[in-house]
């Protein structure tokens, strides 16, 4: 983003932790499944087991749990006015600008 002069504002959500409404939020802005919100190739994400887990979680478990900890929510996140970018969505959005 320096690259195309855009001025943004960085959280680093593995050490401030993304509220539940805040995931609630992104998520339904988003449009995407909850599941791209998690970082699926994270430690903790597998020390927990939660590939098999979060199909039997509600929706507001799911955001619970993620809020617990931010190394659990893939990263980085790009909020866009109303538009929220995960992962490797933010890449593909960076280089259409």
């Amino acid at each position: 983003m320096k690259d195309k002069n855009i001025s943004y504002d960085l959280r680093e959500i593995d050490k401030e932790n993304p509220t539940k409404e805040e995931l609630k939020k992104w998520h339904e802005s988003s449009g995407l499944d909850i599941k791209k919100f998690f970082n699926t190739s994270g430690q903790i994400y597998r020390q927990m087991n939660l590939k098999d887990k979060l199909d039997t979680m509600s929706l507001d478990e799911k955001y619970e749990l993620l809020a617990t900890n931010g190394l659990l929510v893939k990263r980085p996140i790009l909020l866009n006015g109303k538009d929220v970018y995960v992962g490797p969505q933010v890449k593909k959005y960076l280089e259409s600008l």
